[in-house]
């Protein structure tokens, strides 16, 4: 039964678990992001970036710049002798800061009528900036995910040989709808290119794809484009077999070929990006409007292929790579370089072929020789072979550029090897450590003991039962962030949630996840709650006043350092109905979880505490759970991302205060001036939001200037005839 069970064992580290699973993904991915952050590339100054920087943003305008600064932009490094211009971003809608389009934008009749004869005679921003693109003869055009439903445009076609066209056609990256260039740019470019870069099952993007692929057609990647282009006699780009691909070579089976370049890629023709540091290659965007700094750069660019990408934080072009969150565009420029250097990563089927081989071999030797030999003999055999393998493997990728997981080949055998002896311990304390591990810091101690009692209920699947869901938020995070060391950053998160986090549990809540400075957290599951909708609103008024030590103590530590103290506030939404829950994830690695449209409104009520100027936000549905709550409708919204009009309510207190005749006398003021507002009777509206302003104590006063705002607007611009008193969100 031992020697059956061991190699039932065998068999799931070989055939069971197969070597692309998510499962051994994710350990492989460790391997190798260890090498990629420690054994960068050495840089070799053969493309830059011009980077649309926070700096550029601050010295110049916002993001969207007019489009006759990127005609400028592409003006500028055609005169400096860049030998391609690669941009890392889509320009899909006309710019409404052209004079064109002015008469269409005008806010009053009058306006319109006094531009009128000056139409067909403004300029005309998109059209100067397709002239400079045609002009510059080098620009590249990109395009990503979008909706879109028109294929993007293919500059020259490429040539994929019959024997990879029906592989590539099932495997390589799929385009559905995109984003592109408006027509007329994309007419001009040069070139044109995907910018797609799709992370892992973790989220970090090693790979790249070089070949898109729609039902019947190929595309390019914005780097091979911008290399080709690069080119004075532009070549083609050819996808075929590798001419050093043999049964017991190590080598892909398919190549690229471009000009002088061979890159090889698998059946996905995608590459390894083999990352380095980046940052002697950025160029500030406001360079190149300086006359002053423009010399500077024209010797920086010149014979050089250029990207233009943004690192600003506000544009959110951040993706995760091994090496950290790094702007998108250095994907691009990684794997293009390699492309220069033909200095690539490769992990061809070969290679994996080979780790299932060792598993396998060197399993049902140690399973033979088990009998016959002492454990400490098995345990060196084990522990040398573990030692080689990941040798090996070091080797591999610093001299070859060969990716070898070393860690999961070896974790088999040692499994292996370790069971015959520790099997019977592991199966009797894996369920409750488990428990322990998946819920001890998440939810009350009385809950955790009523769970350990029947761990049965730790099991991937869930049900569908009503929540009450809280997301909480800190205000203005980023703006605090940035001026704290990342240690005092810890520590002031450690403060904030931790307080938080012991509020939920003391009212019987389950605390589902961080992120950041934010926290979500359910009530009514694991185990019955049947007061949960009063049990979460209790908790939000709780963490408001939690909140009030942080802030004297963050007081406090800012007048011993002579700083203006950055003050916590937090943003509170909670939403009761119906979700999903339960242990959510894969069988290696789950989490007790919720999901649903519950779920979703309570994150979007979260986000408009900003928007409404309160702290605590409700959904219909808990404040009908909670009616002895102090609370007041405050809108009918439409939330984004929503169809159907959503009830909000703020919460302002408990039973005490909802009985006081304070409390009273404001909510009749109040909903007479919601229902005036509904009625379109501005002007009442506005005099009892004034009212209603005068007499609140708490913290209302940002909600009923948002609503005086609103009114006057309103009675300057009527909505329509049979208006039904729904606002749309169009923020998060």
């Amino acid at each position: 039964m031992h020697f059956v069970l061991l190699l039932m064992i065998l068999s799931v580290c070989v055939f069971v678990v197969p070597v692309d699973s998510p499962f051994r993904k994710r350990i492989q991915f460790l391997t190798f992001d260890y090498y990629l952050t420690n054994y960068k590339r050495v840089p070799d100054n053969i493309v830059k970036i011009i980077d649309i920087d926070d700096e550029s943003l601050s010295k110049m305008v916002q993001w969207p710049w007019p489009r006759t600064y990127i005609a400028e932009m592409v003006e500028k490094l055609t005169e400096a002798g860049a030998k391609s211009i690669a941009f890392d971003g889509v320009l899909a809608e006309p710019d409404r800061t052209s004079p064109a389009l002015w008469p269409q934008y005008a806010d009053s009749e009058d306006l319109r009528q006094a531009l009128a004869p000056l139409e067909g005679s403004l300029r005309d921003n998109d059209k100067v900036l397709v002239k400079a693109i045609e002009d510059s003869g080098i620009f590249v055009a990109g395009f990503s995910f979008g909706s879109n439903p028109e294929p993007p445009r293919v500059v020259q076609e490429l040539s994929v040989h019959r024997t990879a066209r029906e592989t590539l056609l099932r495997h390589a990256s799929r385009i559905h709808t995109t984003a592109q260039f408006l027509p007329d740019m994309e007419s001009a470019a040069a070139g044109n290119g995907s910018f797609m870069a799709n992370a892992e099952i973790d989220g970090v993007i090693r790979r790249t794809s070089l070949v898109f692929r729609d039902e019947k057609r190929f595309y390019p990647a914005l780097a091979l484009e911008a290399l080709r282009v690069s080119y004075e006699r532009q070549p083609g780009i050819k996808v075929g077999p590798n001419k050093d691909f043999c049964e017991n070579c190590i080598a892909t089976e398919y190549s690229i070929l471009i000009g002088d370049y061979e890159i090889p890629i698998e059946k996905e023709a995608d590459i390894w990006v083999h990352y380095r540091d980046m940052k002697q290659d950025y160029i500030p965007a406001w360079k190149l409007y300086d006359d002053a700094q423009f010399e500077e750069i024209r010797d920086a660019v010149k014979d050089k292929i250029v990207f233009i990408g943004s690192s600003a934080e506000g544009l959110l072009d951040l993706r995760s790579t091994p090496l950290g969150l790094k702007p998108g565009v250095e994907i691009h420029v990684n794997a293009l370089e390699q492309i220069l250097d033909q200095n690539f990563l490769i992990r061809p089927q070969i290679v994996k072929d080979a780790e299932n081989n060792f598993i396998l071999s060197i399993g049902l030797l140690l399973i033979v020789l088990a009998p016959f030999i002492g454990a400490s003999w098995l345990a060196l055999i084990c522990f040398a072979l573990s030692g080689g393998v990941a040798y090996a493997s070091f080797i591999s990728f610093t001299e070859y550029g060969v990716l070898v997981d070393p860690v999961y080949p070896v974790l088999s055998v040692l499994v292996i090897y370790m069971l015959s002896s520790v099997l019977s311990y592991i199966r009797t304390e894996a369920d409750r450590k488990q428990v322990r591990e998946a819920f001890g810091l998440y939810i009350s101690p009385d809950f955790m003991k009523e769970l350990t009692k029947d761990p049965d209920k730790l099991k991937l699947g869930g049900e569908t039962r009503d929540l009450t869901v809280m997301f909480t938020d800190i205000r203005s995070f980023t703006t605090i962030s940035e001026s704290m060391t990342p240690e005092a950053l810890i520590q002031l998160m450690n403060d904030f949630l931790t307080p938080m986090s012991d509020l939920v549990m003391e009212h019987r809540g389950t605390i589902d996840k961080y992120m950041g400075d934010a926290m979500m957290a359910f009530w009514n599951a694991p185990l019955d709650d049947e007061n949960h909708a009063r049990n979460a609103c209790m908790t939000a008024l709780k963490m408001n006043k939690a909140l009030e030590p942080i802030n004297a103590k963050i007081i406090a530590d800012a007048e011993k350092e002579g700083k203006a103290p950055a003050l916590l506030e937090a943003g509170i939404g909670i939403n009761t109905g119906k979700a999903s829950v339960g242990n959510m994830g894969s069988r290696q690695r789950f989490a007790y979880s919720a999901l649903g449209d519950t779920v979703n409104l309570a994150s979007r009520l979260e986000g408009q505490t900003k928007q409404y100027g309160v702290r605590i936000l409700i959904g219909e549905q808990t404040r009908r759970q909670a009616s002895d709550m102090a609370a007041l409708e405050l809108d009918l919204i439409r939330v984004k991302g929503k169809i159907e009009p959503e009830r909000i309510f703020v919460l302002l207190g408990d039973e005490e205060m909802s009985r006081s005749e304070y409390f009273k006398s404001w909510q009749i003021k109040h909903y007479r001036m919601l229902e005036a507002y509904r009625k379109m009777k501005w002007d009442d509206a506005m005099a009892l939001a004034e009212e209603c302003q005068n007499i609140s104590k708490e913290g209302m006063t940002g909600y009923y200037d948002m609503m005086q705002l609103r009114l006057n607007e309103m009675k300057s611009n009527p909505p329509e005839q049979g208006w039904d008193g729904v606002f749309v969100a169009t923020t998060k």
